[in-house]
């Protein structure tokens, strides 16, 4: 398909070749450049689920790469580098209007669902009701750690959610990281993270592991996020591995130690 990025839309024959002069049996009377502009104003999820289903030609013009090159264009969706367009636009499209959280259960609302604890000293993690509120969000709950080390963990798989090897190898998407964390205003703490880019055999290829922080005894208890942007990190990557916790310093039976909620882990393929 072409790759050809004009700044005004047009069905490039090597984009579109239409089979024949007919469409599901009849001969078209809309003209091809006509019946694109249309689809152009669809929502993209008509387009492909039900648009392309008409005729040959309606499919060759939604599959083709011009399509959703100019789609991406009119909405302002562009790769974080230029130098490396996506060889699959229709994925880099949808990819980039899907794009979430790919960490499951954030803020403890299903108490350690999808979580995996990989220590738990103390009294062991557990789950808090928050009251200190955290800029622009709404989050009723938190997990608390106590004394002695408490760390969880998930692994991401990207295949699975979607975002292929080639997808990553070729475009190399930022990847987004936050994370929440406060103390109690009256125990010391300490919160730390890490998160590594894994591959296939779940070797790291990159890792962001700042730094522990400490916290003293009476402080403000105001929540603090914590961001890193992984880029240009190499081809390769195929799982993401989230470890994050901490604990008090204070050694206080209970559950005084650093508080972590409304956890993220974000691909971001277009530019911001």
């Amino acid at each position: 398909m072409g790759q050809s990025e004009s700044g005004h839309f047009h069905v490039a024959s090597s984009d579109f070749k239409p089979r024949s002069d007919s469409c599901s049996g009849l001969r078209s009377a809309v003209p091809l450049a006509v019946v694109e502009e249309i689809l152009l104003n669809l929502p993209a999820h008509q387009v492909v689920r039900v648009c392309r289903l008409v005729c040959h030609e309606w499919k060759e013009l939604v599959d083709s790469a011009a399509h959703w090159r100019e789609r991406c264009r009119r909405e302002g969706i562009q790769p974080q580098d230029v130098s490396r367009p996506p060889d699959n636009w229709c994925q880099f499209y949808f990819l980039t209007k899907k794009r979430r959280n790919l960490l499951k259960n954030p803020k403890a609302e299903e108490e350690f669902s999808g979580w995996k604890i990989v220590q738990n000293g103390g009294d062991c993690w557990t789950v808090g009701d928050n009251s200190v509120e955290i800029p622009n969000f709404t989050v009723a709950k938190y997990f608390v750690t106590s004394y002695w080390l408490c760390m969880k963990q998930q692994l991401i798989d990207l295949k699975k959610e979607g975002y292929s090897a080639a997808f990553m190898d070729q475009l190399q998407p930022h990847i987004k990281i936050s994370d929440w964390y406060a103390p109690r205003c009256d125990c010391g703490s300490m919160y730390q993270i890490c998160v590594e880019l894994l591959d296939q055999k779940k070797k790291p290829i990159n890792t962001f592991e700042p730094e522990p922080v400490f916290f003293p005894q009476w402080n403000d208890q105001q929540w603090c996020e914590m961001t890193y942007v992984f880029k240009d990190y190499g081809p390769g990557v195929r799982f993401i591995r989230f470890t994050h916790g901490g604990k008090d310093t204070q050694f206080w039976a209970g559950w005084y130690g650093i508080r972590v909620t409304n956890s993220s882990v974000e691909i971001c393929a277009a530019e911001e």
